[in-house]
């Protein structure tokens, strides 16, 4: 794969472009995004080499899509429409069942392989981007059987290359256990972030008395408000099912501690601790 090109040049996108040009140092990185500003930053990082536009598409053998899923609704068709049909195009989305129907009768669907490398930090941008950001994590591939077969290795190889684990879901499935595990985490940092500001009205004191345990919880709360508030919108019967749960579990806590039973309090806590198990994963 000669020429590669990023549509997305931040943290997602930036990172991918810093493993590859490692990973393959003859490689061509061109970069395309919406912000003249972010490819200037991105040439001066040494993340990609040199910016392009979607005409020079007919020359990729890699397109990598890190752009909002919003976005990546309208840009994917488009994206198809230029490449050749030697090339494979993925992207990076959170949700995958709308992109996927997108798509699902383009002429060129057999050139796109629906990804989602579950890795990131709570910043964005092109100085966000770091090198081994996949190593050791997991990638959900949906719809492998709709991408032709000798694309989907180039693809894979790459994913083997950068060290990560690959996992196969259908896009319903994929949108409705990733609405549990990420999407309401970070609708829970936000919130909590929210709360705190909302009750503590002099930021010195949350500044001086948030402890670890606060700042890890809230981590999220950082992240990019153009990125989630799309992925909320795609995946909007999933989150607000999983919305409705964690809800139900607050107001039994809440309940259990008005009427002192902390004994039910202290088993709740016990019995999830078994968390840290599952985290450190699954034989």
């Amino acid at each position: 794969m000669n020429n590669i090109f990023i549509i997305g040049v931040g943290l997602i996108g930036g990172s991918f472009a810093l493993d590859i040009k490692k990973l393959y140092p003859k490689s061509n990185v061109f970069g395309i995004d919406k912000r003249e500003a972010h490819l200037d930053e991105a040439i001066n990082l040494k993340i990609i080499d040199q910016k392009a536009n979607f005409e020079d598409l007919e020359k990729a053998d890699l397109v990598i899509i890190a752009i909002p899923v919003d976005a990546t609704v309208k840009v994917l068709p488009k994206v198809l429409d230029e490449i050749s049909d030697n090339a494979i195009v993925f992207d990076a989305g959170s949700t995958k069942e709308h992109i996927c129907f997108t798509v699902k009768n383009h002429p060129k669907r057999r050139n796109y392989l629906a990804a989602h490398p579950i890795a990131g930090t709570e910043h964005s941008g092109p100085k966000a981007a770091i090198n081994g950001l996949y190593k050791n994590k997991t990638n959900i591939i949906c719809e492998v059987e709709e991408t032709a077969f000798k694309l989907q290795e180039k693809a894979l190889k790459l994913f083997s290359d950068l060290g990560m684990r690959i996992r196969y879901m259908n896009p319903k499935a994929h949108d409705k256990h990733i609405a549990y595990v990420s999407h309401l985490s970070h609708i829970s940092a936000f919130m909590l972030g929210k709360t705190v500001i909302d009750k503590e009205r002099n930021e010195r004191d949350i500044f001086d008395m948030a402890g670890s345990g606060f700042r890890s919880t809230v981590r999220l709360a950082k992240s990019s408000p153009a990125m989630w508030t799309p992925i909320f919108e795609q995946n909007k019967t999933n989150v607000i099912e999983t919305l409705d749960e964690y809800i139900n579990n607050l107001k039994h806590f809440k309940n259990l501690m008005e009427d002192d039973n902390f004994e039910a309090v202290f088993n709740e806590m016990e019995t999830t601790n078994r968390i840290k198990d599952i985290l450190n994963g699954i034989q």
